[in-house]
């Protein structure tokens, strides 16, 4: 399967291009050159360090909302900086500075080098250059300029003249835009050169319908590492009729049923109920702390057989990819679950060493002005062999949920709480009503147990995640087909 933007794409840059725009964004203006970062990274080694690196990242952004047919809001930022890391056994020590100078940079490194009490005799020697290997994903552009402001206000309007004409219902409705072009540079203690220019677009359109003073909500959207062109007349109809066909249905919907049941999950976006209750857990740090369901358990039935999980930062154009991660390694495709065996987890170079492991490409950070840890990038499922419409004809009495809203995990436990925003009550294989207010509760580990049938039809969501942790926000993707789970615990309105 395809999973590649169906816009045509402009000219991948080479290793080399995106190095070079780096150098002329990040170090040419602040008079750098690469033997100033081997200074700086010769000067943490000068104590016994395991590890150390330079991020720098230059940032432009820009973001447009139109509520009640006008423009609310408009924004337009840049941000720059540089991130210095030292890393000693489990220990790291870490600075920042948005002033990107040769001072700052070498108080910077003389800071985090104290993080090891044993000093080496002298000065450590400067490490031979070397270019990271790396992908092609994405186009790099700068997506800010690939319409003008005239251009990005009209799109937002279209939208909202297609929801008010769809139904008379249709009470409000809220469009933004969002684009941002993002240049990062890594420096390793090993003289590895890496660097990567990401564009990152989204269009989200929320809709309130109502109806004898009743009042519900559809979105939709999506996006992903390309130009604003991918959002065209059909591209902007299909959000449109995704949010919209989602408040009607909320009109109608009754109280959710409450109790133990079988629940099917539509495909794409509900794969975040996948990403939240395995792909945390399958994250490297918790798994060397031994604070996952799944820790020391690589090589065990995990889940039903054909389950099968990937983590892949590989896919072209897609929100949640990479051509190389934040730490300079190129991004890989990883199978965490193989037919239902724990085959690995995810990895950043903390993690992955202490672990005796190599690092997976996952070592990600919000921004220059924090670390790295392990984090996906897209997460999902692959497909089987039943028919969609099989899976739902099978339910005697059940869930059929095809949107989801917020969730969380414990990581520990493995225990999970989701609110699904689209979801519809199924008796005797017929699909009877919309119901609302359905919460879904298990066990992550438990539930990928469960997993009785499994759809032809595995779909990524349209490019509109963004995973938390700790603290940090990074872009991903989820992704899954449909799927029967018996036995989940649904709490319900009812």
């Amino acid at each position: 399967m395809n999973f590649s933007s169906s816009t045509a794409a402009p000219r991948r840059a080479s290793t080399t291009q995106r190095i070079d725009v780096a150098r002329q964004l990040l170090m040419a203006p602040f008079g750098l050159d690469e033997g100033h970062l081997a200074r700086a990274l010769a000067e943490i080694r000068a104590h016994q360090v395991d590890d150390a690196d330079l991020y720098f990242q230059y940032t432009r952004s820009e973001g447009w909302s139109l509520e009640e047919g006008i423009v609310k809001t408009g924004s337009f930022s840049i941000d720059q900086g540089v991130g210095v890391r030292a890393v000693s056994g489990e220990k790291t020590a870490f600075a920042y500075s948005d002033d990107i100078s040769e001072a700052s940079l070498l108080d910077a490194a003389r800071t985090v080098r104290s993080i090891s009490a044993a000093a080496k005799s002298g000065k450590a020697r400067v490490a031979a250059k070397k270019i990271a290997n790396s992908r092609s994903l994405y186009p790099g552009v700068d997506p800010i300029g690939t319409l003008d402001s005239t251009a990005k206000v009209q799109l937002l309007e279209k939208a909202e003249q297609l929801a008010r004409a769809k139904d008379p219902r249709v009470a409000q409705v809220m469009a933004g835009l969002a684009s941002e072009y993002d240049v990062v540079l890594v420096a390793r203690a090993d003289g590895t050169l890496a660097a990567d220019v990401r564009p990152l677009v989204r269009l989200s359109i929320t809709v309130i319908a109502e109806q004898g003073g009743r009042r519900e909500v559809g979105s939709s959207g999506g996006g992903g590492r390309f130009g604003l062109a991918y959002f065209d007349d059909e591209q902007i109809g299909q959000y449109v009729d995704e949010a919209v066909n989602a408040a009607l249905v909320n009109l109608d919907a009754r109280p959710a049923p409450a109790g133990e049941m079988t629940v099917v999950l539509g495909p794409g976006w509900p794969g975040v109920l996948l990403h939240e209750a395995v792909g945390h857990g399958l994250e490297g740090d918790f798994n060397r702390k031994g604070s996952s369901a799944f820790s020391g358990r690589i090589g065990q039935r995990v889940a039903a057989k054909g389950v099968t999980v990937l983590d892949d930062g590989t896919i072209a154009d897609r929100r949640g990819s990479l051509n190389v991660d934040d730490e300079g390694h190129a991004s890989q495709r990883n199978v965490l679950i193989e037919d239902g065996i724990l085959k690995g987890y995810i990895q950043d170079s903390l993690n992955a060493r202490l672990m005796g492991v190599a690092p997976t490409g996952n070592g990600r950070r919000e921004s220059y002005a924090h670390i790295p840890m392990p984090r996906m990038t897209n997460t999902y499922m692959l497909g089987g062999d039943k028919d969609p419409q099989e899976i739902v004809a099978s339910i005697k009495k059940g869930l059929y949920a095809t949107n989801f809203g917020g969730g969380q995990v414990d990581i520990t436990s493995g225990k999970f709480v989701f609110s699904a925003s689209e979801a519809y009550w199924v008796e005797n294989g017929k699909i009877l009503y919309p119901v609302k207010g359905a919460t879904i509760v298990g066990s992550g580990p438990e539930s990928l147990k469960k997993v009785s049938m499994i759809g032809n039809d595995m779909r990524l969501d349209s490019g509109v995640g963004t995973c938390g942790k700790e603290g940090q926000s990074v872009p991903v993707g989820v992704g899954q087909p449909t799927l029967r789970i018996d036995g989940l615990t649904v709490g319900g309105t009812a």
